[in-house]
């Protein structure tokens, strides 16, 4: 396929998107002097902003990118979950996988920021994994959506709402119904995630998660550790986000490096999440290990020119995968 073709073909996909959402808090403002009660700096607010976050910014990403994002996921009965559907309903973004619970809050994190440096970061959530109802209500979600999904993607933050039971029966239906799955891992359920398509860890949690000492810079060294934690898992794919250093897939009878793109770094946050969502269409699309590295990486290091946490610009993208395509 041609770039053109794959960016037209993204608006023909639907994403199932299992995980933990999020409100993203921000609050702007400027420093004008140091508090007199104790050493730190006084923020002169001069305005406040609420976004979608986490697994909810994957779903921006997607819906950027052109395609449909169906969000399944659990938030409190409150007023930041309130706040957070909100969001979905002016973004146009389906709530049938939403389940609301009275047990747990809405995961909320702060962010202040004064002129333009990111000061301190704020988290009011709960970690618990999801209660016998809340389980039982999410997975119904996940069956009733599933045969309607060209792809699925785990977005794991470790805040309780992806646990074993969830991850091994929604991979047993999708792979049932050979629909691809894709996952951005945190500790907790790292080797979880038996028989998914696409595993996606980034250096850090790919050392937690195998108890390994891997050096950024050692190809050698990530090499094998990838080959290790694809056959744990036993998964098709693994691609390891290498920060400064790139990406690395080991997918599809192919093992490749891509060095990272040299750019001006602004705010590193939700980098992630633009990365997963782009390998996920890359990988529904079912286009080799070469192109879906070389396109995530390429949106993940656009997102971090841009200060807080911003879905990709499929436009940017576009532009700039036919400048960089490799011959």
């Amino acid at each position: 396929m041609t770039i053109e073709q794959i960016f037209d073909s993204f608006g023909k996909l639907r994403v199932l998107i299992i995980g933990d959402v999020m409100l993203d808090s921000y609050i702007w403002g400027a420093v004008e002097r140091i508090s007199p009660e104790a050493p730190v700096p006084v923020i002169n607010v001069k305005k406040k902003d609420f976004r979608l976050g986490g697994a909810a910014n994957v779903a921006l990403n997607v819906l950027a990118l052109g395609a449909k994002p169906i969000l399944c996921a659990l938030i409190g009965n409150d007023d930041d979950g309130k706040k957070l559907t909100q969001r979905l309903d002016e973004q146009g973004m389906s709530k049938d996988g939403i389940v609301v619970s009275n047990e747990r809050p809405t995961t909320v994190k702060t962010r202040v920021i004064a002129s333009h440096q990111h000061v301190v970061r704020v988290d009011e959530e709960s970690d618990r994994e999801p209660s016998e109802r809340e389980g039982k209500l999410i997975l119904e979600k996940i069956e009733r959506l599933l045969p309607q999904s060209d792809v699925v993607v785990f977005e794991d933050y470790d805040k309780g709402v992806l646990c074993e039971k969830i991850i091994a029966k929604t991979v047993e239906l999708a792979n049932k119904q050979n629909i691809p799955t894709v996952v951005d891992p945190k500790k907790r359920n790292f080797l979880s995630y038996k028989n998914v398509t696409l595993f996606k860890p980034n250096l850090k949690e790919l050392r937690e998660g195998l108890k390994l000492e891997v050096s950024t810079g050692n190809q050698d060294q990530v090499q094998q550790a990838t080959s290790m934690l694809k056959e744990k898992l036993q998964a098709k794919g693994i691609m390891v986000t290498l920060s400064e250093h790139g990406v690395y897939i080991d997918y599809q009878n192919q093992k490749v490096k891509l060095p990272a793109h040299e750019r001006e770094i602004a705010d590193v946050s939700g980098a992630g999440d633009t990365v997963v969502s782009v390998a996920a269409l890359c990988t529904a699309l079912n286009l080799d290990a070469r192109m879906i590295a070389f396109l995530s990486n390429l949106a993940g290091g656009l997102v971090c020119q841009h200060v807080g946490v911003v879905p990709i610009d499929k436009g940017e993208l576009y532009e700039e995968a036919l400048k960089e395509l490799p011959n």
